[in-house]
């Protein structure tokens, strides 16, 4: 958590140290980063992860271009994105996507959109 404080008077959680945490842990446990061309965040076992604890404008990027680039490309069979939850979304600094609002997304463009196999997965506090 951050030294910041909200109007409520708790403590912000930084996305930069929630993705540490994360990276630290899939890093352990044999997951890999690539980056030529088209990053994205870890791939092992034909499965990529993104986490997105910032930057609200890509994930959109992220479901509908970058997993799909690498669906198509025979890189993935399943693109996994990991998103805090609306309740830590709002303990955090604006700009963040959430979870629920992310699956909305996802499934008002129907059932061919996109067009490559994902996961979302929301984090909690």
């Amino acid at each position: 958590m951050s030294e910041r404080r909200t109007k409520r008077g708790r403590g912000i959680y930084r996305a930069r140290q929630l993705n540490r945490l994360f990276e630290a842990e899939l890093t352990k446990r044999g997951w890999t980063r690539i980056g030529y061309g088209n990053p994205t965040d870890f791939i092992r076992d034909r499965i990529a992860i993104e986490l997105r604890f910032s930057e609200y404008a890509f994930v959109a990027y992220d479901l509908f271009v970058k997993h799909m680039a690498f669906y198509i490309g025979d890189l993935i069979d399943v693109g996994v994105e990991i998103l805090p939850m609306k309740e830590l979304q709002a303990e955090m600094s604006s700009g963040v996507a959430y979870y629920e609002g992310e699956l909305y997304n996802v499934l008002r463009q129907g059932r061919n959109t996109p067009a490559v196999p994902l996961v979302l997965l929301g984090v909690a506090v």
